[in-house]
């Protein structure tokens, strides 16, 4: 990634699920749901400059347009809802693949959210943010509540979870998952029981949208059913980037050089807090 002369950048790091249940649908068409989110240590990159204009401007050249881009939708929002007569311009370095589950996309739009509250002096809570991160998508409040969770509701209820430290090999097969068209198939599973916090270990791994996905997506399965000879491997959010835990980061950076030429994979150790959870107060 080839960092902007005059930009100041921050990290938007990914996530993993490493539970994730339906319960039901409710009337407003989303889904209630169980999952608990995972902070990893690899993330984007977005880089941020003010300019005297009021616009917000995206450089960075995507196959998305700017209209598209959650980051861009974070600033302008703050620019439309707190009267802000000043501009950005943005610099959106990717290396979380996109359509895979880890949450780049509302990573991205998270770190633009908690940097522009700083740069231009708005001094919006933690909570006022997360409010505010709804409107965006549903994991966008996760990343400002910058701490592993286990969340309810459509994603935006927390309860912080200490996981202790981890390292996941993550395999991407190249593939974008429509989360539309999986949470919308006849076949996924919406009445899974609750469960309590204290009964995730029993459950770790489970999620209820894996098989829709493997039977939509064969690439998904194919990535499972390799990475599953080496452990737990699960799939994580809608997909399509399947993770597995390892007790030894040798062991998984080893297996990391052995992964297909046709996916795409990382080695990520688990964090505990957002890189810049010390950027708003509570």
């Amino acid at each position: 990634m080839t960092m902007r002369e005059g930009f100041d950048y921050f990290p938007a790091p990914a996530k993993l699920n490493l539970l994730l249940r339906i319960i039901g649908k409710r009337d407003d068409g989303y889904h209630s749901l169980q999952t608990v989110f995972r902070l990893i240590d690899f993330a984007d990159s977005i880089g941020f400059r003010l300019i005297p204009q009021n616009e917000v401007r995206r450089v960075s050249h995507h196959s998305w347009s700017d209209a598209d881009d959650l980051s861009v939708q974070a600033a302008r929002l703050l620019v439309e809802r707190y009267s802000v007569n000043q501009g950005v311009e943005l610099d959106v370095l990717k290396r979380i693949p996109h359509g895979g589950g880890l949450g780049g996309g509302s990573s991205d739009a998270a770190t633009v959210l908690l940097v522009m509250n700083k740069l231009w002096a708005l001094n919006l809570t933690r909570r006022e943010l997360q409010e505010l991160a709804v409107s965006l998508g549903a994991d966008v409040p996760f990343f400002i509540f910058g701490r592993n969770a286990f969340a309810e509701g459509i994603g935006e209820q927390f309860s912080p979870m200490d996981l202790g430290e981890a390292c996941y090999l993550v395999v991407h097969p190249n593939c974008s998952v429509s989360t539309a068209s999986v949470f919308g198939d006849s076949e996924l599973t919406r009445n899974s029981k609750p469960i309590k916090i204290a009964d995730f270990s029993s459950h770790e791994g489970r999620n209820d949208l894996q098989d829709t996905v493997c039977r939509l997506y064969p690439e998904v399965q194919s990535v499972l059913e390799w990475l599953g000879q080496h452990g737990p491997a699960a799939m994580s959010g809608s997909g399509s980037s399947i993770f597995c835990p390892f007790a030894d980061p040798e062991r998984a950076k080893a297996l990391l050089t052995k992964v297909p030429p046709c996916w795409f994979g990382f080695v990520a150790r688990g964090l505990d807090h957002h890189p810049l959870f010390d950027l708003t107060g509570d």
